[in-house]
């Protein structure tokens, strides 16, 4: 997909907003026509949003219920749709998809507060990762992926295990002052 920078796209001070990673994701893969798409850690919508509009079924949501309300605003601002949910990784996601996508919380500090979730991956940086990829089973069709953003400053060892006897491929990578960001997708 290319990034369209003509969408329109309210912020929330409470609410991840669209970053390089952002970016980033939304150009290293593609989405075909019917393709259903659940996003998690929803943030302000623009993934959602990039995957609605190049024809994706999007479910998304966020455990901020202030990102699931300002995605909610900004697809309705761009004519989108999209089912939009509070969730907890998986806790309220029905159904099964073709691709995952999560702009993990990535860096390795303990932070709280709505806006530190979407960054605060604890101690190793993996945050979420290990539930999300546990979790995937139930939730992809058969031959669906994962698509997430990991980084540099993540513990190295601990990324290995949890991705240990899955097929990785690195979809694209930006390199920043201080980390490298890296998007993978991940197959079952």
């Amino acid at each position: 997909m290319r990034y369209s920078p003509e969408l329109i796209v309210e912020k929330d001070e409470n609410v991840y907003p669209p970053s390089d990673d952002s970016i980033l994701l939304i150009g290293s893969f593609d989405v075909r026509a019917g393709e259903k798409i659940l996003e998690i850690g929803c943030g302000s919508g623009i993934v959602s949003m990039h995957c609605a509009l190049n024809g994706g079924i999007v479910v998304c949501g966020d455990i901020n219920k202030k990102a699931v309300d300002l995605t909610k605003k900004n697809m309705a601002l761009n004519s989108l749709d999209a089912d939009v949910v509070v969730t907890d990784l998986y806790s309220d996601i029905h159904g099964k998809f073709d691709t995952i996508i999560f702009n993990l919380p990535y860096l390795p500090v303990k932070e709280e507060g709505d806006l530190a979730l979407a960054w605060s991956g604890g101690d190793d940086g993996l945050g979420p990762l290990p539930g999300l990829i546990s979790g995937a089973h139930d939730h992809l069709l058969p031959g669906g992926r994962l698509i997430v953003v990991v980084s540099s400053l993540m513990d190295k060892d601990a990324l290995r295990s949890v991705l240990d006897g899955l097929a990785v491929k690195v979809l694209s990578e930006l390199p920043l002052f201080f980390e490298r960001l890296s998007v993978l997708e991940i197959s079952l």
